[in-house]
């Protein structure tokens, strides 16, 4: 019966901090789609996802069970146990931040769409190596001026 017992400790986790799970799996699938995709846009998507896991973090870790609102009266007792607003207002703002970015982001994109015809960015590095905006990969030159 011991060798169940990292398993049940396991599933036992995954039930009571299921959010933490979530957190992890957000953050896991946006930073894969920020390193592996080639294309511009999922990158942004996938930006997008590990803001929103690290969002999902902040909150779920001010979570206090039984806990109140901060707002104590005149003579009232500060004994109970108080919810801090704090990273509700650090949450907020980050998703200011966030929408943001993502505009400049998707922004960036169409121009780049209109200026290279792809998002791609293996099309996007030939094309500019091609109008001599970008050295060729292995290539040791800086680019710009011919020397």
């Amino acid at each position: 019966m011991t060798d169940h017992l990292p398993i049940q400790l396991a599933l036992d986790v995954l039930a009571t901090r299921h959010a933490y799970a979530v957190f992890t799996v957000l953050l896991c699938i946006g930073l894969y789609m920020m390193i592996a995709n080639p294309h511009l846009v999922k990158k942004i998507i996938g930006l997008n996802l590990f803001q929103t896991a690290i969002f999902l973090f902040f909150i779920a870790s001010a979570y206090v069970r039984g806990g109140s609102i901060p707002i104590v009266e005149g003579s009232g007792s500060a004994e109970a146990s108080l919810v801090s607003p704090l990273p509700q207002v650090i949450v907020l703002t980050a998703i200011v931040v966030g929408v943001s970015l993502t505009a400049v982001g998707l922004a960036l994109c169409i121009r780049i769409y209109t200026e290279y015809g792809t998002l791609r960015t293996d099309a996007l590095r030939k094309a500019m190596a091609e109008e001599d905006d970008l050295p060729a990969a292995g290539d040791g030159s800086t680019g710009g001026e011919n020397a």
